[in-house]
């Protein structure tokens, strides 16, 4: 499938910002509502693991999800998302980001169901589907395909490193070639592909982050979500954190390391997400990463004192030159990208 990219760098970005590409995309903004379809994942029922990842608790970043109790429908979720959205933004148009926990992880009759449900509200004009890479067996894949004929849809991988020592200290119970399978067998469908990644985790070194900024490149999303670690309550990781076993990040070694990594992410891919943060009422640390503009900012301001962009460093894309506004040949990362944070949908998705 052809994909549209478009030049940020001749209008004068360091990175392909995502606000930059959805307003060539759609001419407006276009935002993300969380929406709860009532799933679980698999690292939480036992079907691999118990107890979920150690720094996840769905409820501090999911607007649909806190509190806990019944489900609301999910057009009315959307609804009162959109209302919501609207007190604070100028937009019209939606898209409906199944969020919370692990959004492929049923029969392909109920996702059939949730996602129908989701398009049924005229104003949603996309999908975003977050799910892990070891609960999307191929009859998933095909659903997922019957959407993307409808309307963009996009898968959103937790890669969250390469590093299997890592994902094992997560509690993820899948080890990195469940993610090269599942993107063995999603590149060249109709669907765009996202990946979530962590920077900070406790024993990878720089080195080791910016390997899993290789393997990001290597795989081809579409679009990348990068973050640091950070702490809420009622995790694992808040225990860990409180008796000194992990160290998060400082602000400085994060940019540091988030300049390097966007150095080796190819130009084409758009990057969603340069930082993370909880509610108030869960987050516990690090303090820096609740100012968004300031790491912006700060990112910025270093991306331009060493004179460096997105893809300098990625391997046969060592250009000055970002993405034009047409259609790409071949396939580099998987087709077009069209994404938003919603307000509180933000966060160390359990994906």
């Amino acid at each position: 499938m052809q994909r549209v990219t478009y030049d940020w760098r001749g209008a004068g970005l360091r990175y392909y910002a995502y606000n930059f590409h959805q307003r060539n995309r759609w001419g407006e903004r276009v935002q993300k509502v969380s929406v709860d379809g009532g799933f679980t994942c698999p690292n939480v029922d036992g079907t691999v693991a118990i107890g979920g990842c150690v720094f996840c608790d769905n409820r501090s970043f999911s607007p649909s999800r806190r509190p806990r109790g019944k489900r609301r429908e999910i057009l009315d979720q959307i609804a009162d998302g959109i209302r919501r959205l609207q007190t604070r933004y100028d937009c019209r148009k939606f898209t409906a980001y199944f969020q919370p926990a692990t959004n492929t992880y049923a029969s392909v009759d109920r996702l059939r169901e949730a996602y129908g449900a989701a398009i049924e509200d005229p104003r949603i004009v996309a999908l975003a589907i977050g799910t892990r890479p070891d609960c999307v067996p191929d009859d998933v894949l095909d659903l997922i395909d019957e959407f993307a004929e409808r309307l963009p849809v996009s898968v959103e991988y937790g890669m969250q490193t390469k590093h299997d020592r890592s994902l094992t200290w997560m509690n993820r119970g899948h080890g990195h070639d469940a993610l090269v399978d599942a993107m063995r067998r999603s590149r060249g469908r109709k669907f765009e592909i996202c990946a979530h990644v962590m920077l900070g985790l406790p024993g990878e070194t720089f080195e080791d982050m910016l390997a899993t900024a290789d393997e990001a490149a290597r795989l081809g999303f579409d679009s990348l979500k990068i973050h640091n670690l950070y702490c809420v309550r009622n995790t694992p990781l808040e225990a860990q954190v409180a008796s000194g076993e992990v160290r998060l990040m400082e602000f400085d070694e994060y940019l540091t390391t988030l300049v390097a990594f966007l150095e080796r992410t190819p130009p084409q891919v758009v990057v969603e997400r340069i930082s993370g943060e909880a509610p108030d009422d869960w987050f516990v640390g690090p303090e820096w990463s609740r100012d968004k503009p300031r790491i912006r900012r700060e990112l910025l301001a270093r991306l331009e004192a060493a004179d460096t962009w997105q893809g300098r460093r990625a391997a046969g894309n060592e250009t000055e030159q970002g993405g034009s506004k047409s259609e790409s040949t071949g396939r580099s990362p998987a087709s077009a990208t069209m994404r938003e944070e919603s307000p509180g949908s933000v966060g160390q998705d359990g994906r």
